[in-house]
């Protein structure tokens, strides 16, 4: 029986030297996995890491948030994720998010304190801001007879019949709703979305289009007046009309913000680590803002940005809101309230 205990033990020993080295080996190896949607790192900044570090990069894309955190809970073995600010929110609170190690991430510093303590990452521990999505009003003055856009409000004016064109987005349409009421883009109260649903069936005969991807398009051929989209599709219609102009709103904007993080389990932390220090980089930073057309979260590339909107104005974002998950209950009313307001 003793022989057998001690054979035991030996063997089980031997199994757990085998698999500390075989970790300890994939933990030396030149290589990143990372994890996001298709083009959000830019190829040349991927390419630059390579050349700089030796270390291979794998680029593996995700369609939605929630495919990720799927994948992540399943234990995909990647070492870096970037994704948004509510489901990285669900991912931290189950424990899938790896410490930073910031004595390896100078560059952490560079990081615009506006986009730092934020609902997600209340105490610095877990992620690096990466961009920021601020959805805004842009208006063509030529077609707008002279009315001076503000806010959301004026998105009810009478004179802009059949000419506004917004995102085919629940959160963010009845959200601008309960803006013009004084309440949270993430009010959860059913009474107040009773009465945001309310307003909104006011705003139908003003719409002209609902149109998630590429809503500049009807801004650019002159088919609407005005619209509300992020800032990335602003960009691509100002890059067609520069006469085009850009509110944001006084209600308050509603946005959100992408970050990266290393999974718990990540194979080759280190990597990450210097992963996260190079594209905290000023310059290297304003390179991917300018490619991928949102907003900055890096007061270092501030500098090196040319397109003053791919620098949200600090006061815009504190005096705006997260748009945060809030909970199943109050997103089936939303999204109840979005079909009847669509169809209406």
């Amino acid at each position: 029986m003793r022989k057998w205990t001690r054979a035991l033990a030996l063997l089980l020993a031997a199994v757990l030297a085998l698999s500390l080295g075989a970790c300890g080996k994939k933990a030396d190896e030149k290589v990143l996995n990372v994890f996001t949607w298709a083009t959000y790192f830019p190829d040349d900044i991927l390419a630059e890491f390579t050349e700089q570090t030796g270390i291979k990069v794998n680029y593996s894309t995700f369609e939605s948030n929630e495919e990720m955190l799927m994948k992540l809970e399943s234990g995909g073995e990647y070492d870096i994720v970037l994704a948004s600010d509510y489901i990285i929110d669900i991912a931290r609170g189950q424990g899938l998010l790896m410490e930073l190690d910031k004595s390896k991430i100078p560059n952490f510093k560079n990081i615009n304190p506006t986009y730092q303590n934020t609902f997600f990452d209340p105490d610095n521990q877990y992620v690096v801001p990466y961009s920021a999505g601020v959805p805004m009003i842009i208006y063509n003055p030529a077609m707008t007879g002279g009315v001076e856009i503000k806010g959301y409000e004026d998105l009810w004016n009478p004179a802009f019949a059949d000419s506004v064109v917004v995102m085919d987005d629940a959160r963010n349409i009845i959200g601008i709703t309960l803006k013009t009421m004084g309440k949270s883009f993430n009010e959860t109260d059913p009474a107040v979305l009773e009465q945001a649903k309310e307003k909104l069936m006011t705003l139908r005969p003003n719409i002209r289009a609902f149109d998630y991807n590429t809503p500049y398009n009807l801004m650019i051929s002159g088919e609407t007046a005005v619209g509300y989209m992020f800032t990335s599709q602003v960009i691509t219609a100002l890059n067609a009309n520069p006469e085009l102009k850009t509110v944001y709103p006084a209600e308050g904007v509603g946005f959100g913000i992408d970050a990266v993080f290393i999974p718990a389990k990540a194979p080759h932390a280190d990597n990450a680590h210097a992963f996260l220090d190079f594209i905290l980089d000023g310059e290297r930073s304003a390179r991917i803002t300018e490619q991928t057309f949102y907003g900055s979260c890096n007061s270092a590339a501030t500098p090196y940005i040319t397109n003053p909107l791919l620098v949200i104005p600090d006061d815009a974002i504190r005096s705006g809101e997260s748009i945060k998950d809030v909970g199943e209950e109050a997103t089936a009313l939303f999204n109840d309230i979005w079909t009847e307001f669509k169809q209406s």
